[in-house]
């Protein structure tokens, strides 16, 4: 089985990633992919990593800046923007509202430090996940894909042996 993580680097007022740790961590392997995107809006960043590996598995792994909870997303959703004063816009034009994850990730296996989530904002993350949903069914592609938040002060070992977990990876 192939699998490829993602994370990203630094943003706007954080001067690290906790992903971009979790994602350097993770044990090599030649059917595992690692890669830290820079926090920018580009859907070729994405789609060419997703057509590049060709994998069973993507997991997608962001930030968030506040509470204790990982946060195991749910959907994605037709919105983004730069800042919380500006208007929303489409990520894709007359593109579904909402897409759903499709890797289906334990809320119990990842413990009481979890929760299920239908938001995952209208940032980046957020528009990689639709980017890559969106890519994956208008390509007719198996590829299973999941996302999940963690606090930026989230325990580091116990984030990387939860992504392992998830990932199949020993």
């Amino acid at each position: 089985m192939r699998v490829l993580v993602y994370g990203f680097g630094p943003y706007q007022r954080f001067k690290d990633n906790i992903t971009q740790e979790i994602v350097g961590k993770l044990p090599a392997s030649r059917n595992l992919k690692k890669i830290v995107f820079p926090v920018r809006f580009d859907k070729k960043q994405f789609t060419t990593a997703i057509k590049k590996y060709r994998s069973d598995i993507v997991l997608g792994l962001g930030q968030c800046s506040g509470g204790k909870l990982l946060r195991v997303e749910r959907r994605a959703v037709n919105k983004k923007r730069n800042h919380k004063k500006e208007s929303v816009r489409a990520i894709v034009r007359g593109g579904a509202r909402t897409l759903p994850t499709s890797l289906k990730l334990d809320k119990s296996a990842l413990g009481e430090r979890a929760k299920i989530s239908y938001d995952a904002g209208d940032y980046v993350c957020n528009f990689s996940m639709y980017v890559i949903l969106d890519y994956l069914e208008r390509h007719h592609l198996s590829t299973r894909f999941g996302f999940i938040h963690v606090p930026h002060d989230y325990d580091l070992a116990r984030a990387v042996r939860l992504v392992r977990k998830f990932t199949r990876l020993r």
